[in-house]
């Protein structure tokens, strides 16, 4: 073993079980069952959260200075909860899920994915959106999904350390399947996002939990596009601009906020460090009161988790405005360094519209939807550097499968640009924080 590699899982005792082995179908059950679990809590998250968030702006609407008392409130109180036990309730919950597929002792697992973190994590960012926070629920339901297979797994004796590894990965990509209603996204993310720390195959069972997961959701909500369809085209061209200047300037933009995050979470600048680790619910009510203030100016767009403006922007029609993009970037920032749970998905991709609408503006000749998608995707991967990851969630989002080769061109685009400005992708550099021995060692 290389010096400053973390072990890996032991491989599965005994080698493969024969297809009709009792032992086998256990596995396969536990593994399935825990998928429809995982894809129902999904569901109810996403009810009630929409629900938490609608409470926020029918206050917000009787009157936007509410937003002053709720917001701050709201982050104050997040702050003073996720203390203690409940600290990995804090931020997306998918650092926290690739960590524990990396370290295997059961009480740094248990510390990060015990049912009583995932249930307080639920809790936790439905109070974040009923104040208003610019988060998102996918990666609260990725952390979610994961603690309630890891339950699962040891209810049931899987315990060693490669068969509670499947049982997180199964659970944590389950969980990205139901939330977005897109079952493929599930798997590639999987694969791209959180396999990468678990090195070992990933068999045919696992693939078929996490499409179980995306099932169950398309049943009981139907066969839907989260966005709509969005059927625009790209032309030779101009179009093919298009994805050069949505690549770079999205995946920049997405490198400067994973760039951002990490060296809050570093404690730079040294004043923010300190006044984070020493005040942290006075910092977070100051974050809160930042986002009140910008949300007002910006006559509320940049709450919650810019579903609806994303969609006005694909669709052509109620737009937020020429300067959302970047206000909803601010927004976005202020939550996550505040400390307090909440994803980043749904709001990246709010952040690529806005940016990918103001690129429009460059190339009239272009259908202004298609370069909305193209930054929606862009943007995404720049923050996540998952370029597979975004691309096929943008294309089961919108339903558009004309702009295959443009999004992934400029997928792949933004993840090199996105490196320029920060190296390391943000939930592994996260993860690295939750446990410094996956830090590789410096050189020699």
């Amino acid at each position: 073993m290389s010096p400053g590699r973390p072990p890996q899982p032991a491989p599965d005792p005994g080698g493969p079980a024969p297809l009709w082995s009792p032992s086998e179908w256990k596995r396969r059950l536990a593994l399935w069952g825990g998928a429809v679990a995982v894809a129902l809590a999904a569901i109810v998250f996403a009810k009630v959260g929409d629900a938490a968030f609608g409470v926020f702006v029918r206050v917000s609407e009787h009157s936007p200075w509410w937003a002053l008392l709720l917001t701050p409130g709201a982050f104050a109180l997040l702050a003073w909860a996720t203390r203690g036990r409940l600290a990995p309730t804090r931020g997306s919950g998918i650092p926290q899920v690739i960590a524990s597929l990396q370290v295997t002792r059961d009480d740094f697992r248990a510390a990060q994915l015990s049912l009583w973190v995932s249930l307080s994590k639920m809790a936790f960012t439905l109070v974040a959106l009923l104040g208003g926070a610019s988060v998102g629920r996918e990666g609260p339901t990725v952390h979610v999904g994961a603690g309630i297979m890891h339950a699962i797994g040891r209810r049931l004796g899987y315990s060693d350390p490669y068969q509670a590894s499947r049982f997180l990965l199964a659970g944590g990509a389950a969980g990205i399947a139901a939330a977005f209603n897109t079952p493929l996204a599930g798997v590639v993310f999987a694969i791209e996002e959180l396999s990468g720390a678990f090195e070992q195959r990933f068999s045919g069972t696992l693939l078929t939990a996490v499409i179980i997961g995306g099932v169950v959701s398309l049943g009981l909500l139907g066969d839907y596009a989260y966005f709509g369809h969005i059927s625009a085209r790209l032309p030779l061209g101009e179009g093919w601009l298009a994805i050069a200047a949505c690549g770079i300037v999205c995946g920049l933009l997405g490198g400067l906020f994973a760039r951002l995050v990490i060296g809050a979470v570093d404690g730079r600048p040294r004043w923010l460090g300190r006044l984070r680790a020493d005040r942290p619910v006075l910092f977070a009510t100051a974050c809160g009161m930042l986002l009140a203030l910008l949300g007002i100016a910006l006559g509320g767009t940049v709450f919650g988790t810019g579903y609806e403006q994303a969609h006005a922007l694909l669709q052509q029609h109620g737009e937020p405005g020429a300067g959302f993009g970047i206000a909803k970037f601010a927004a976005n920032l202020v939550s996550y360094v505040a400390g307090i749970p909440g994803g980043l998905f749904s709001p990246a991709l709010a952040v690529g519209a806005g940016i990918g609408d103001n690129l429009a503006l460059l190339f009239p000749g272009v259908d202004p939807s298609a370069i909305v998608l193209l930054g929606m995707c862009a943007y995404l991967a720049g923050v996540t550097q998952a370029p597979l990851t975004s691309a096929v969630i943008s294309i089961e989002l919108t339903d558009n499968h004309e702009l295959l080769l443009p999004i992934l061109a400029t997928v792949l685009l933004a993840r090199a640009s996105s490196n320029l400005l920060c190296p390391t992708p943000i939930y592994k550099a996260l993860a690295q924080r939750l446990a410094p021995r996956l830090a590789p060692e410096p050189a020699a």
